[in-house]
């Protein structure tokens, strides 16, 4: 019996519609499951990133401390990471906070909002850090592949997890960004 490929999913600074995206392969999910272990996804319920992943996907730009955590333990522990979606590629819609001070989107996202979070030291409890900017991953990490869209279309989702899971460099469409 062949053994399955570790997969593993990560949702980092975005809006989770690549991970929806991929929940839309739909019945050609059975396919792949018959082929992959999911190891780490915000789609289970796993707490740490496990050694020995195959492939990663990763969702989201770098907004926070523990999105950057995250994202090194995964390019450590993988073998092929992915870019996945326009917010990890380019930071899309993640980086308009970078036209923003940090001070300023805590205190009127968080503070001044409704449901808002108590101010010092008390906050640190709640909150992750914010980095100074946002970042597309590939700002802090080597990234093997790049799988633009927002979000990718389902059947190019599959299409390059199939190659990956093949040994397969991924048949992208021109206008893909293929750098990495």
């Amino acid at each position: 019996m062949t053994s399955k490929a570790r997969v593993a999913t990560v949702w980092l600074g975005g809006c989770s519609g690549c991970h929806m995206s991929f929940l839309d392969i739909d019945e050609k999910l059975f396919d792949l499951a018959d082929r992959i272990e999911l190891v780490y996804s915000p789609l289970a319920d796993v707490k740490e990133f496990p050694e020995d992943v195959d492939v990663v996907l990763v969702e989201g730009a770098l907004c926070n401390t523990e999105n950057l955590e995250l994202l090194l333990k995964a390019r450590e522990r993988s073998r092929v990471l992915v870019s996945f979606g326009d917010c990890a590629v380019t930071g899309n819609t993640s980086q308009l906070r970078n036209r923003l001070k940090i001070d300023d989107v805590l205190t009127q996202v968080y503070q001044a909002g409704p449901g808002s979070i108590p101010k010092g030291p008390e906050a640190l409890e709640v909150l992750p850090v914010l980095l100074p900017k946002v970042y597309p991953l590939h700002a802090a990490v080597p990234v093997d592949f790049y799988l633009p869209g927002c979000p990718p279309d389902p059947d190019r989702i599959l299409r390059t997890v199939t190659a990956l899971l093949a040994g397969e460099k991924p048949e992208l469409p021109a206008e893909s960004i293929t750098f990495g």
